[in-house]
């Protein structure tokens, strides 16, 4: 990212020649749209996932095999992408090894929540509860991990007040193609803002403690993978032996689509943050509204999902909240 002190000079060296400044401007946001188009495309990718999860039932896909498959596929595309000095090494004595292991089975639990409250409650209230869960690593970070407390001040406060009252209301509902409440329904929206919650709150901890190293985040990762791949070929095997399952070829090919976007999602994420130099404080809000807005425009337009008034309202909240919760970064 280009800093204002970087601007400044720009502008200082070149203000007593115009085309020099002209082309100082140009180059200057031709930086900046480098920087957003990987935002962008993280933002692109997290919505297709969810479009994945909505468009199993219309292909009669079961979305629990399409889970399982997606992680290979993942690890693969993830293991292709690492870069040529970064290596994956198991190191199976250490703590943070079986730790990353277990949060591979926190993956495969969460997303299959993701995958149940994108069919039942649709991809605006499921993005909204995936991403306003950012408020719980939040809260560890400042009360339990006691790191990163000394600038929040009360309306980062009070946008953590308000995006839990964005999941309440969101998870208002009724569910489609009835006109009942949704009833036992809202249960997956609390499921998924706490597994999310929790997942980040669990990584968080794994890089303060076991892993202060930020050039081993793919191979960390690839780690974590690996422990969804093994959990979730194992509870696929066990559901087929038992007949609970059965195999094919559409399953497969819809971890194949939900695999690669979910890589890439989080990949793209990381460049976005090398650009803009590791400014999470910045780019996760960006990142979470534009998720957020980005699943509700195509729920209603592609998908007709209806919105209650209490999830316009939850919707907004959660907007608000995010901006509360960093707006020291955008100043």
């Amino acid at each position: 990212m280009v800093d204002e002190s970087t601007k400044f000079y720009w502008f200082h060296r070149t203000r007593g020649g115009g085309n020099a400044f002209h082309f100082s401007f140009v180059l200057y946001y031709l930086i900046y749209l480098n920087v957003m188009f990987y935002l962008l495309c993280s933002i692109l990718a997290s919505v297709l996932l969810l479009v994945n999860f909505r468009i199993h039932g219309r292909f009669q896909i079961r979305t629990f095999q399409a889970i399982v498959w997606n992680y290979p596929i993942c690890w693969l595309v993830g293991y292709a992408m690492m870069p040529d000095n970064q290596t994956l090494g198991i190191e199976v004595g250490e703590v943070w090894t079986w730790f990353s292991w277990a949060l591979g089975v926190v993956f495969i639990i969460t997303f299959v929540a993701s995958g149940a409250a994108t069919q039942r409650m649709g991809m605006t209230v499921t993005s909204l509860a995936n991403n306003v869960s950012l408020v719980i690593p939040v809260l560890f970070s400042l009360f339990v991990f006691q790191v990163g407390g000394s600038n929040f001040d009360v309306w980062n406060y009070l946008g953590l007040v308000l995006a839990l009252g964005a999941v309440i209301l969101s998870s208002i509902k009724k569910e489609e193609g009835s006109g009942a409440s949704a009833g036992n329904a809202w249960w997956l929206v609390v499921s998924v803002f706490l597994l999310y919650g929790f997942s980040n709150t669990a990584i968080n901890y794994l890089t303060i403690r076991y892993i202060p190293e930020p050039d081993r985040t793919v191979p960390v990762t690839l780690v974590m993978l690996l422990g969804a791949v093994v959990t979730g070929l194992g509870l696929l095997i066990y559901r087929v032996t038992k007949g609970q399952e059965i195999l094919a070829w559409r399953h497969f090919l819809a971890g194949v689509a939900l695999g690669i976007p979910n890589f890439f999602s989080f990949y793209w994420l990381l460049r976005a943050l090398d650009v803009f130099e590791g400014q999470g404080a910045l780019v996760y809000p960006l990142y979470n509204i534009g998720v957020i807005v980005g699943s509700a425009a195509v729920g209603v337009v592609f998908f007709q999902e209806k919105l209650s008034n209490w999830n316009r309202w939850g919707l907004g909240l959660a907007v608000l909240a995010l901006i509360l919760i960093s707006y020291q970064a955008f100043l």
